[in-house]
C-alpha cells in the first residue's frame, strides 16, 4: 500500500493520495511490511518514531517524492527576538515546548568526554549555520573569534542561555553580528532526534531522499545509549540512502548501542570502574541482550551527504556489524571544535565486525574513519581522504582528538585497508595489530606504532585487553592484550608530502605534550621481526615444549610483512623489506586540485615508477590475523584478489604499486 504525506495539504487526512497526512509520524504509526510512505516536498518539524518493522522480503519504505525536497528537522523557527544590547538579541521560550527533554539544560557530557561540561545539546541556527555557544552573556556580547575553531570567521556568531525557573522559561541571547534575526532564517533545537524508533527491533526500514537536520542529539560514547538524528536503534537491515544529513549537535547517523541502564555512562555516574572495563562489560552484556548476526546490523548507508555535525557523521557501537557504508560524502565534522573527546570522527565505530567502508569521500574532519576495538573483518577500500587535520591557524583544544585519515585502535584484526588515497599529514594511527595495507597512496605518516594501547598507572603498565570474535560472527572467542605487529604492507606508494618534523599533541587529561611521528614510511616498524625470525622461537624439536621458556615470546611483538612498496620524497622503508622502489632525489608532487568541480590528482609520481612492478596480492598472500586466526577475506568467507583498483579498473600483467592500475587512471576525477 502507498501512504501519502504532504505538509502543505489543506488539513490532516487519512494517508490517501486525495487526503494525505500532514505529518510523517502519522504514516509511521500505520505503515506495515510492504508499504511505501511517499512524502511530498516541505518542512516537517516533527519526530518520526516508526512503530512497525518491515521484513527482509517486504521492507517499509519512506521516500521523499522529490530528492531532498522533504526536510525532517529537530528545530523550530524563532521570530520573536527582541533587541538586547549591541548586536545581541534576546527571546524567551516556554519550557513546555521541550516536554521531558530540554536541550538548554542538557549538557554534552559523559564517558570519554574530555573538553569540560560546558556545552548544551541545544543550539541556535542562523541561515542553516550553527552558532557558537558562549560561556557567559559577557562573551556573547563581545562576539570574539573562538581560537580553537577551524572556521574562525563564523565563530563570532554566539549564543548563550539561562533558565528563568520562576516562569519556567529558557532565555536565549544571540549575537547575530548586525543581522536582524526576525528578517533572517533563525531556528533553535527543540527535538532530540528526527527519525529514530523509540523501541529496538524495528527492522528492515528504508529512508530515501530526505534532508535530515538540526537535532539536539546527546554525546554518544560506546557503552552508553547512542542516539543520532537518524538511526535504526539496535535493529536489522535498514537502508539510509540519498539523504542530506547535517547540523546535529552530536551524531548525524547512529548505528549504535541500545540503552542499558546498568551500563549507561557508568564511569561518569559511578566512577568506581574504569571506562575501559565498562567497554568489556558492554560487549559481554550485548551478547546477553541479543547481539547476534541474525538480530542486529546488516545496514546500508549509501550516497548520503553528511556534514557539519559536531561529534560524528556516523557513529556506532556493536549495532553496525555486517554493514556497508558506501559512496557517501562526509565532510566538515567537528569543525566548530566546541566538543572534545574520544568519540569524534567522520565515522566512529566500535566493533565494526565485517563492516565495509567503500568509495566514500571524507575530508575536513577531526579524523576520517576511526575503527575502535574489534575491527575484525573491517575493509576500508577505494576511499578518498584529505584535509583531515587541524589547520595551522587553529589552536588545539585540550581534550580534542589527534587528527588523521584513519585510526584503528586496540583490535586484533583482520583489518584490511586497500586502494585508498590518503592525503592528510597523518595517514594511519596504528594503535592496534592485524592490519593489512595494500595498494594505497599514502602521503602521511604512520603514528602510535607500538603505542597507544596501554595505560601507565602509578608507574605500572596496565595493558588493555580487548575481545576478538568467532570469524564472521559476534560471539566472543577470547580476550587478549595488544602485542603489536601482525601487519602487512604490500604494493603501496609512500610519499613524504608534509614536513617530517614531529608533531606536538596536547595530552587529554594531564599537563604536557607528546611528540607524534610525521616521517612517512614503514621504517617505524624496524624493531619488528620478520616471520622467519619470529617463528624460530616456537620451532622446538620436542613433543613436550617448555611453557616457561616460551612464555616471553608469547608477549613480544608479532611479525611484519612488507613487499612491493614505492617510497618517494624521503619516505623510508622497513629495514627488512627486500623488493621495493626508493627515490629520494626527485621533486615529487602530489596535489589535490579541482577540475570541473570534481577532486582530481595533480602528480608526477607515474613519471618515476619506471619499470618497477609488484606481485598480484591475494588473501593467501596476506594469511591470517594472529589472534582470531581469521583470513583477510570477504565477509562471506571467500578470498580476495586485489586485481581491481581505486576505480574498479582491472589490473593486468603489470602490477603498479598504489591505488591505480595505470598512469591514465591517476588523471581521472576521483569523486
Amino acid at each position: 500500500m502507498r501512504i501519502y504525506v504532504d505538509a502543505n495539504a489543506g488539513r490532516d487526512g487519512n494517508g490517501t493520495k486525495e487526503m494525505p497526512f500532514r505529518q510523517i509520524n502519522d504514516a509511521a504509526q500505520m505503515a506495515v511490511p510492504g508499504d511505501e510512505v511517499l512524502v511530498a516536498p516541505g518542512v516537517y518539524r516533527e519526530y518520526v518514531n516508526p512503530l512497525h518493522a518491515g521484513t527482509e522480503e517486504n521492507r517499509i519504505i519512506y521516500r521523499s517524492t522529490e530528492p531532498l525536497g522533504a526536510v525532517i528537522t529537530g528545530a523550530e523557527e524563532m521570530k520573536q527576538w527582541q533587541p538586547y544590547e549591541g548586536d545581541v538579541w534576546v527571546c524567551r521560550v516556554s519550557n513546555s515546548i521541550f516536554g521531558k527533554y530540554n536541550p538548554y539544560t542538557t549538557y554534552v557530557y559523559g564517558d570519554w568526554y574530555f573538553a569540560g561540561r560546558n556545552k548544551h545539546t541545544g543550539a541556535v541556527y542562523l541561515n542553516d549555520k550553527m552558532l557558537y555557544e558562549a560561556d557567559s552573556l559577557e562573551d556573547c556580547l563581545k562576539g570574539e573569534v573562538y581560537e580553537y575553531s577551524w572556521e574562525p570567521e563564523a565563530s563570532v556568531y554566539k549564543w548563550y542561555s539561562e533558565q528563568d525557573t520562576a516562569r519556567n522559561e529558557t532565555i536565549l541571547y544571540a549575537n547575530f553580528q548586525g543581522k536582524n534575526p526576525n528578517e533572517e532564517k533563525v531556528e533553535i533545537n527543540v527535538r532530540r532526534e528526527c527519525f529514530f524508533p523509540e523501541e529496538t527491533g524495528v527492522n528492515y526500514i528504508t529512508v530515501s531522499g530526505f534532508r535530515i537536520e538540526k537535532a539536539a542529539t546527546t554525546w554518544a560514547p560506546p557503552a552508553a545509549f547512542q542516539d543520532g538524528m537518524i538511526g535504526p536503534h539496535w535493529s536489522k537491515g535498514w537502508i539510509i540512502e540519498d539523504c542530506d544529513i547535517s547540523n546535529s549537535k552530536c551524531a548525524g547517523i547512529s548505528l549504535g548501542k541500545y540503552l542499558d541502564p546498568d551500563n549507561e555512562h557508568y564511569f561518569t555516574n559511578k566512577h568506581v570502574k574504569s571506562p575501559t572495563q565498562m567497554e568489556r562489560d558492554a560487549v559481554c552484556r550485548g551478547q546477553y541482550h541479543g547481539w547476534l548476526k541474525e538480530k542486529v546490523g546488516s545496514h546500508i548507508i549509501r550516497r548520503c551527504n553528511i556534514h557539519h555535525c559536531e561529534q560524528d557523521g556516523i557513529c556506532g557501537r556493536m549495532g553496525g556489524v555486517f554493514s556497508i557504508i558506501e559512496d557517501n560524502h562526509i565532510h566538515h565534522i567537528n569543525n566548530m571544535m566546541e566538543l572534545g573527546g574520544a568519540e569524534i570522527a567522520g565515522i566512529k565505530m566500535h566493533a565494526a565486525i565485517d563492516v565495509t567502508f567503500r568509495r566514500n569521500y571524507i575530508h575536513h574532519c577531526t579524523m576520517g574513519i576511526w575503527c575502535d576495538w574489534e575491527a575484525q573483518g573491517v575493509r576500508i577500500t577505494q576511499n578518498l581522504f584529505h584535509d583531515n587535520q587541524r589547520p595551522a591557524y587553529a589552536k588545539q583544544l585540550k581534550g580534542s582528538m589527534m587528527s588523521q585519515d584513519l585510526f584503528v585502535e586496540v583490535s586484533h584484526g583482520p583489518t584490511l585497508i586497500d586502494n585508498n588515497i590518503l592525503l592528510s599529514d597523518a595517514s594511519l594511527r596504528l594503535a592496534t595489530q592485524g592490519v593489512a595495507m595494500v595498494h594505497n597512496l599514502i602521503c602521511g605518516s604512520l603514528t602510535a606504532v607500538g603505542a597507544g594501547t596501554d595505560s601507565i598507572v602509578e608507574g605500572v603498565n596496565r595493558a588493555r585487553y580487548t575481545p576478538y570474535h568467532m570469524p564472521h560472527r559476534t560471539e566472543v572467542m577470547g580476550f587478549m592484550t595488544i602485542l603489536h605487529g601482525d601487519d602487512r604492507f604490500y604494493n603501496n606508494i609512500f610519499v613524504q608530502k608534509w614536513p617530517a618534523e614531529p608533531f606536538l599533541i596536547i595530552r587529554d587529561s594531564e599537563e604536557g605534550c607528546d611528540e607524534e611521528n610525521r616521517e612517512v614510511g614503514t621504517h617505524v616498524l624496524d624493531e619488528y621481526p620478520t616471520y622467519e625470525e619470529w617463528i624460530q622461537h616456537f620451532d622446538m624439536d620436542t613433543d613436550t615444549p617448555d611453557m616457561k621458556k616460551l612464555e616471553p615470546f608469547h608477549f613480544r611483538h608479532l611479525p611484519v610483512w612488507s613487499d612491493g612498496n614505492a617510497y618517494f620524497g624521503g619516505a623510508k622503508a622497513w629495514k627488512n623489506e627486500q623488493n621495493y622502489l626508493f627515490d629520494a632525489d626527485r621533486d615529487i608532487k602530489v596535489e589535490l586540485i579541482s577540475r570541473d568541480d570534481a577532486p582530481c590528482l595533480s602528480t608526477n609520481l607515474y613519471d618515476y615508477l619506471n619499470d618497477f612492478s609488484a606481485e598480484m596480492i591475494h588473501s593467501d598472500t596476506l594469511g591470517c590475523a594472529f589472534e582470531p586466526e581469521q583470513r583477510f577475506e570477504n565477509p562471506d568467507g571467500t578470498a580476495i584478489t586485489f586485481d581491481r583498483d581505486y576505480f574498479g579498473s582491472h589490473r593486468g600483467l603489470t602490477i603498479l604499486p598504489g591505488p591505480f592500475a595505470s598512469p591514465e587512471d591517476a588523471k581521472k576525477p576521483l569523486w
